[in-house]
C-alpha cells in the first residue's frame, strides 16, 4: 500500500516535467550537464493560508495543474522512491494552461 502524502497550509507537492533527452542537433546531454527543470505537475496541495482570525483562504494551484517555478524554489525530498519538490504556494510563478494536453500529444509526460 502506497503512503500518501498531504502537504500543511499553502504548501504544494510538485513532480518535476523531465525535458528532452536531446538538444537540437540530436546531440545527448548527460545528466551532470543538465539543468533541472523549473516546471512541475502539482501532485498534492494544502488546504491553504490561514490568517489571524481562522480563516482559511485556498490555493490558487490544484492537483493536475502544470506550474513554474524558480530555480531554487522548495525543497528536494525523496517520497515512495521519488524525488519530488515541496514549496509555498508564493513560490510558483505560474500555471501553465495547456501544457500537460500538449505534452501528452507528444508523449513527453511521464
Amino acid at each position: 500500500m502506497a503512503t500518501k502524502m498531504t502537504p500543511l497550509h499553502d504548501r504544494i507537492l510538485v513532480r518535476r516535467v523531465e525535458e528532452a533527452e536531446t538538444a537540437r542537433g540530436g546531440i545527448i546531454i548527460p545528466d551532470t550537464a543538465k539543468e533541472k527543470p523549473q516546471e512541475g505537475v502539482v501532485i498534492a496541495a494544502g488546504k491553504g493560508k490561514t490568517n489571524d482570525k481562522g480563516e482559511t483562504f485556498p490555493l490558487a494551484v490544484k492537483e493536475g495543474d502544470r506550474v513554474l517555478f524558480g530555480k531554487y524554489a522548495g525543497t528536494e525530498i525523496r517520497f515512495d522512491n521519488e524525488d519530488l519538490l515541496i514549496m509555498r504556494e508564493e513560490e510558483v510563478l505560474g500555471i501553465l494552461s495547456g501544457a500537460a494536453k500538449a505534452a501528452e500529444k507528444t508523449g513527453s509526460r511521464k
